[in-house]
């Protein structure tokens, strides 16, 4: 077995590794760039070696300088957790020259799979479904348009080396051709170092399922079951689940018997995820088709290992060390249900725009993951994987994701409930996160009732995030924490300064308007009443709490709560609410204040995130129709196109290319 491992990875990924190397017995070696000096991963591991400025290119990207410090450490393997060079075949075969170990697949398999252009050939060759399309390679945006045309609108434009999201438009149109295959290339380019494109068929409707596979050295390889991944938004996850509740025993047999046959062609071992699009519409069990492999860990085993009770690092670290699987086929078995939500530094109020900023406060829920071995029937627990502190910083050059929440339990109702519960527990200050989001997601109908396709977000927020919807009850509920929230401070006014006179009670009576409406709420020593009925309501709060965990008809409920110029901020059950809370003497004539009209700004083109400013396509004196793009805003890697909202004139261009934006930050100004 190693005696060191150095992680080529930050983050939660890197965390999450040296966690089982530790539990192993091997020695852990970091590798971070200046912006990552006083990460947790840095401070988890035994050594670290600083690779460079913040940029990836610059550090994490680096194969030569990982190389040097694993030399220079004397680790004797690497892991690449996922991103980064985990899928770069020159990496994994500069490993094997340096001598080292590399913690994945050999090199052949990853040059094999990695190319998602040359893998969709070998797949098709091996007799594995794969959807219609181009695979050459696309000279120009002219051919893009033809070959589009051929296929048949909707097309899908991937990079050839994409992954994560990254390096994907989808085209209804010739017009969104013209404009996506030009930044596709470029995205392709910026992330992964190729900005080869490739054009496939769109299935519309479609369920988005990939089979988790592990091999060894000695020939063996198994399947792992399936993990429902449909629920994403720009063709990034954000909600994983095992197993699926599309997948049929059946269907399962025939994909992971699949996969196993294409991760044998090209003699695969290590830890690989067969990526699947499902029709959704096609219930004989037959309608898969092969989309690419992934020759690396995925962000969402977590929820694999969950139903298995297989820790999937460990088992990487042994193939790598060249032992063989502990267990066949026919030991597999798939317990209770697991889903993995991702908490990203973005806000949903906002369109999901990317955010920034350091964690002023971050307390996730508690992890109560049991030790890895057979699942045993009623093991409900909460795991949160992360790498961020309070205090440390969300940066502009990496992946936005802040945590990944996951949950298990006997049924999928009860691991959908467990997120809810941890959702509501979860706090952070400082970036915009998804929290809000993610709640609603596992409250929504739809969800819930398992009908999902890779569409779900973009048809049940057509409009964009506003908040989970809020029943009767629950808003009467918020009404009645504010009024209790509002007594508390009241009476620490009174305590403190005596401004309410050394005798006097606090006020006890209140108006609590909430969603546009105004509930009258009685609090006493024995009872709180809202709109004269009485709520069977526990709770505590002290003055500067962040959260107050009330019991709600023997139910907990979770509210985090802000104090406000005129009340609080409650967040609870996916949304904000804002509670004016006043006096129910000083109500009535609330009626009489001015409303204060926010400034007109809708001549101004600003910038939506903190960003790089790619291209501008207009300059001053030029006529713009609506629709028209106006600029490029590079973030987070992604391009964003900025488009004019109405017809009119540039009088001002306040910004140039190859600047660094903040938010709302002014690009250009309409006349």
């Amino acid at each position: 077995m190693f005696k060191k491992i150095l992680v080529a990875n930050r983050g939660e990924i890197a965390c999450r590794v040296m966690r089982t190397a530790k539990a192993m017995g091997i020695a852990t070696v970091a590798v971070y760039s200046d912006a990552d000096a006083r990460a947790p991963h840095v401070l988890m591991a035994d050594e670290a070696v600083r690779l460079g400025p913040a940029p990836a290119a610059e550090s994490y990207l680096k194969a030569e300088l990982i190389l040097l410090a694993a030399q220079e450490t004397g680790a004797d393997c690497i892991h690449p957790g996922y991103g980064f060079l985990s899928e770069r075949e020159s990496f994994a075969r500069a490993c094997a020259e340096a001598g080292i170990a590399f913690v994945g697949p050999p090199p052949k398999a990853i040059a094999a799979m990695g190319d998602k252009i040359e893998s969709k050939k070998l797949a098709k060759a091996a007799g594995v479904n794969v959807v219609p399309g181009f695979l050459g390679e696309i000279a120009d945006t002219e051919e893009a348009v033809k070959i589009a045309t051929d296929i048949g609108y909707p097309v899908m434009m991937k990079a050839s080396a994409g992954g994560g999201g990254k390096g994907m438009r989808l085209a209804w149109s010739e017009k969104d051709v013209r404009e996506g295959f030009e930044a596709t290339k470029r995205e392709g380019l910026a992330s992964f170092g190729d900005d080869r494109v490739f054009i496939e068929k769109f299935i519309e409707s479609p369920r988005h399922i990939e089979i988790q596979v592990m091999g060894d050295q000695h020939g063996n390889i198994v399947y792992l079951g399936e993990r429902e991944c449909s629920i994403q938004r720009r063709h990034q996850k954000v909600v994983e689940e095992a197993p699926s509740p599309f997948v049929t025993p059946a269907m399962r047999k025939s994909m992971g018997e699949q996969a196993v046959a294409l991760a044998r062609a090209v003699g695969y071992y290590s830890a690989g995820t067969v990526e699947l699009i499902v029709s959704g519409a096609d219930k004989t069990g037959k309608g898969f088709y092969f989309l690419e492999m992934n020759t690396r860990l995925q962000v969402e085993h977590p929820v694999t290992e969950a139903i298995t009770g297989l820790d999937l690092v460990e088992l990487m670290i042994r193939v790598a060390a060249g032992e063989k699987l502990p267990f066949q086929q026919k030991d597999v078995t798939l317990t209770g249900w697991a889903i993995e939500n991702r908490v990203y530094a973005e806000d949903p109020y906002r369109g999901f725009l990317p955010s920034i900023g350091r964690l002023v406060h971050y307390d996730p829920p508690a992890d109560d993951r049991p030790a890895y071995g057979p699942v045993q029937k009623g093991a409900e627990y909460v795991r949160v994987d992360d790498g961020v502190t309070e205090g440390g910083e969300v940066s502009m050059f990496y992946d936005p994701m802040i945590a990944k929440l996951i949950t298990h339990a006997d049924t999928r109702e009860g691991a959908i409930d467990l997120q809810i519960a941890a959702l509501d527990r979860f706090e952070i200050d400082g970036p915009g996160n998804n929290l809000d989001f993610l709640s609603a997601l596992m409250q929504h109908d739809r969800f819930r009732s398992g009908n999902i396709t890779t569409g779900f977000i973009a048809e049940e927020y057509p409009d964009g995030f506003t908040g989970a919807p809020a029943a009767p009850a629950l808003l009467a509920d918020l009404a009645a924490v504010a009024a209790f929230a509002a007594t508390a401070e009241a009476d620490r006014a009174r305590r403190t300064d005596g401004q309410l006179g050394q005798r006097l009670d606090p006020p006890a009576d209140w108006v609590v308007r909430i969603a546009g409406k105004d509930h009258t709420v009685a609090v006493s020593e024995d009872a709180i009443t809202v709109d004269g009925t009485e709520i069977d309501i526990a709770m505590e709060y002290t003055p500067g709490d962040r959260v107050i965990e009330a019991e709600v008809d023997g139910t907990p409920l979770f509210v985090k709560i802000a104090k406000t110029r005129t009340g609080f901020r409650l967040n609870a059950r996916g949304a904000i609410h804002i509670a004016r809370v006043l006096p129910a003497h000083v109500a009535p004539y609330a009626r009489h204040l001015l409303v204060k009209v926010p400034p007109d700004l809708s001549k101004f083109l600003l910038c939506p995130m903190p960003g790089l400013l790619q291209k501008l396509y207009v300059a001053e004196g030029d006529s713009v129709e609506a629709g028209q793009p106006l600029a490029v805003v590079e973030a987070m890697k992604m391009e964003n196109i900025l488009r004019a909202e109405k017809a009119g004139v540039v009088k001002a261009v306040n910004a140039a290319p190859g600047e660094s934006l903040a938010v709302d930050a002014v690009i250009l100004e309409m006349a």
